[in-house]
């Protein structure tokens, strides 16, 4: 899947959305700023649309407002999504995330399904479902955050005669997925504080945390639970996800397997930070400062990380 954006440049309308949704990402989204930064500004730009549109589904999920009116929402951002899939918005629209979401179809294959997908797994929040299983949790995590890896391959391509490069989207999901498992475990107890708990209910009771209602009972932990072994349990699972993910390097040309190996080897050493102290996502939001942000960085544009992933066997 290789790709390259098209011959035409944006407007100057064009170019005013896509500042506007560089802003929004470097406001809230720090790891993937540090990330974005090592690829060309017509791929940057690009991730950076896919992000502003994803922020806005997240933040109607995580918002204040009745469930009804999520959905309404959620259901309005659903007809702007298919108003940008066919290509209906004009550069003068009043939207700057649809101006610049519709332009960076148009430069490059994104998959814009995945957005429908995420707008799915927010209504999940919204209805908030319970996970019984790994693989329910699982089919909510591909709709948050695997959809996010492949509407990015769409930017990022792949290099020509890349071996094995037909399973790159499903690696670019399973990184996604890697992702969001951390992101579930780093956020415990801000979750529980909303009365959320997204880890399975079979892991839960495994590990002593559904009390005699079979509720989660993890903040604070249950008398007797054994809440070390259930974040390492958990811990493992994502390292696996990791492990096949970054597969997905040595695919992408340098600066673009550089941008994915930045964003996600900081949520790699966030993890291994958890897996030692498991109590910390109870003390509160674990991170990594910024000197250790720019080593990852450092790494991925070496091409250690890729080069790691394809001296592993392949399935």
């Amino acid at each position: 899947m290789t790709n390259s954006p098209t011959s035409h440049h944006p407007t100057p309308a064009v170019v005013a959305a896509y500042q506007y949704c560089e802003a929004v990402a470097g406001q809230h989204a720090r790891n993937f700023k540090y990330g974005a930064r090592l690829v060309p500004a017509a791929k940057r730009q690009a991730l950076c649309a896919i992000y502003a549109f994803a922020r806005r589904v997240d933040d109607i999920g995580d918002g204040g407002l009745a469930p009804d009116v999520k959905e309404i929402r959620l259901a309005e951002a659903r007809a702007l999504l298919e108003r940008v899939r066919a290509g209906a918005v004009p550069e003068d629209d009043v939207d700057p995330v649809a101006v610049a979401l519709t332009h960076a179809g148009g430069r490059y294959p994104i998959p814009l399904d995945g957005l429908d997908e995420l707008i799915d797994g927010v209504l999940m929040d919204v209805r908030e479902r319970r996970y019984e299983t790994w693989d329910d949790l699982r089919s909510y995590c591909r709709c948050v955050a695997g959809a996010i890896g492949r509407l990015t391959l769409g930017v990022f391509g792949t290099v020509p005669g890349a071996r094995h490069v037909e399973h790159a989207s499903e690696y670019a999901d399973t990184l996604g997925l890697g992702l969001q498992l951390t992101n579930i475990l780093r956020d415990i107890r801000e979750d529980a504080e909303i009365g959320r708990t997204y880890l399975p209910a079979e892991d839960l009771e495994k590990f002593g945390f559904l009390d005699d209602a079979g509720e989660p009972a993890l903040v604070p932990p249950r008398a007797g639970g054994d809440f070390v072994g259930l974040v390492r349990f958990e811990v493992a699972r994502a390292r696996e996800l990791f492990a096949e993910g970054f597969q997905l390097l040595p695919m992408l040309d340098r600066r673009s397997g550089a941008c994915v190996a930045a964003m996600a080897g900081t949520y790699h050493r966030l993890l291994d930070r958890i897996g030692e102290d498991p109590h910390a996502v109870l003390r509160g939001r674990v991170g990594l400062p910024a000197a250790q942000k720019v080593l990852v960085a450092v790494r991925g544009l070496s091409g250690l990380d890729a080069r790691r992933a394809a001296g592993r066997s392949w399935p």
